[in-house]
């Protein structure tokens, strides 16, 4: 599923979108007559940090755009730009997934171990991507959670999580992160565009026992199949499995909580195993 993913180079040269945003804002900076560290204390931080943004050598975020463009007029240029520079930090098997979730109209997930990327929070992020891999957590987090944009666009897709009840008990980051995670799951209860349903363990065997898989619709191109393996991105538009997956959906969705029910479930698991405990 080649022809529909990103260009060859944009997976190859992951920097030039760091160089180009840098060399952008070192120009605007100056146009505006603006030191480094005027720039910094305009937009709270610090000299050093613009100077390592403008040479590369740090990875900007969400926050630090959107300041930038207040402090310097640019109408928004470098929150859109922050974009493109946060999914160059993906992994790159990962990209072509990232790319389908920004054109997709629909998604269909099922998780079996996991929350979905869309909806984690920011502490389970880093407890997720931390496991045996320290190293530029913090920018691998940002970009993760710079995916979550996609549900503020003005057409944002629908979002449907079915969940294994195993994911509320796989105790990732510890208590007080779970605890997050879970209540920012409640935080989309009375959302119609991002549904989630638990499959309880009462459900049994199920149509998922083969693993996590998500379905991609589109407004006009075909249906996409994508699944994962341990470093590595599988997605296909054969119609054959489209068509199986998209059944394999259907029944796990059946068997699922209603969303109502889930978000109960949800709150109960978040109040009896992360509560406060009390000595």
């Amino acid at each position: 599923m080649r022809e529909r993913g990103p260009h060859r180079g944009q997976h190859q040269h992951p920097r030039r979108r760091r160089v180009y945003y840098g060399f952008e804002l070192r120009r605007y900076r100056e146009a505006a007559g603006l030191t480094q560290r005027q720039l910094g204390e305009i937009v709270n931080y610090t000299g050093s940090l613009i100077g390592q943004i403008e040479t590369a050598r740090k990875v900007p975020t969400l926050e630090f755009s959107q300041r930038v463009d207040a402090a310097l007029g640019t109408g928004g240029a470098f929150t859109r730009l922050v974009e493109l520079v946060l999914r160059t930090q993906l992994p790159s098997w990962f990209r072509e997934a990232a790319e389908l979730e920004a054109r997709a109209v629909e998604i269909c997930a099922f998780q079996t171990h996991v929350v979905h990327g869309l909806l984690q929070s920011p502490s389970y992020v880093r407890a997720v991507l931390g496991v045996l891999n320290q190293d530029k957590l913090g920018d691998r987090s940002t970009a993760r959670l710079a995916r979550q944009r996609v549900f503020e666009k003005e057409n944002s897709p629908i979002f449907w999580m079915v969940l294994s009840e195993a994911a509320l008990h796989q105790e990732v980051g510890g208590h007080e992160v779970m605890r997050e995670q879970l209540a920012h799951l409640l935080t989309f209860e009375e959302n119609p565009r991002i549904n989630v349903q638990i499959l309880p363990y009462s459900a049994g065997e199920h149509p998922g026992l083969q693993g996590s898989f998500n379905v991609y619709r589109f407004s006009s191109d075909p249906s996409i199949v994508y699944t994962e393996g341990y470093s590595s991105g599988h997605p296909t538009a054969n119609p054959e499995t489209v068509r199986d997956c998209s059944l394999r959906y259907d029944h796990l969705r059946a068997a699922a909580l209603s969303i109502k029910k889930s978000a109960e479930l949800i709150r109960r698991v978040m109040e009896d195993r992360y509560g406060e405990q009390v000595a």
